[in-house]
């Protein structure tokens, strides 16, 4: 192996290692939680610069040029775990509650089911906090999501699932 071809080896790797910290990543998914649209074992591709630069082992952006919308599919650590879960509100989007037929709240007109526990936690949140999303999994009998654990900050937010 001469020089010219060790230098090749070394740029290529150096570029595929700062590709998988910055710009994308390939993550397997474990759980149910997005089923019908993300199923358990299916392979995701998330781009890592959606919403900013995230820092390398860390679960935060570096600095953030666009926040997430409602209806993406998004991708942030919680307990150490990456998670996948849906956008449903948005900084400044107000929240409603109703417990005719159960405990429910309600964003935009449609109606999430909420937990005794849920509801009492959340009651009185009645806006969502600019600068976090409200996250819910698709499958929403089995997930924990932001019904539990509350609003998520976007600068959290690691990616955006765009390839499954």
């Amino acid at each position: 192996m001469n020089k010219y071809n060790f230098r090749c080896i070394i740029a290529g790797i150096a570029v595929g290692i700062l590709l998988k910290f910055f710009v994308v990543d390939i993550i397997h998914v474990s759980g149910s939680s997005m089923y019908p649209t993300i199923k358990n074992g299916q392979t995701l591709v998330v781009n890592k610069l959606a919403y900013g630069l995230d820092m390398p082992f860390a679960s935060f952006l570096i600095t953030q040029w666009k926040s997430p919308e409602v209806g993406d599919i998004v991708v942030f650590m919680k307990d150490n775990n990456m998670v996948i879960k849906r956008v449903s509100a948005v900084g400044g989007t107000k929240l409603e509650y109703s417990t005719i037929s159960g405990y429910n709240l309600i964003i935009n007109g449609k109606h999430i089911a909420l937990s005794a526990e849920q509801y009492y936690r959340m009651k009185n949140s009645t806006v969502v906090p600019e600068n976090t999303v409200f996250v819910t999994g698709d499958n929403q009998d089995v997930s924990i999501d932001s019904r539990s654990y509350g609003f998520v900050p976007t600068s959290n937010i690691l990616g955006k699932v765009f390839f499954k």
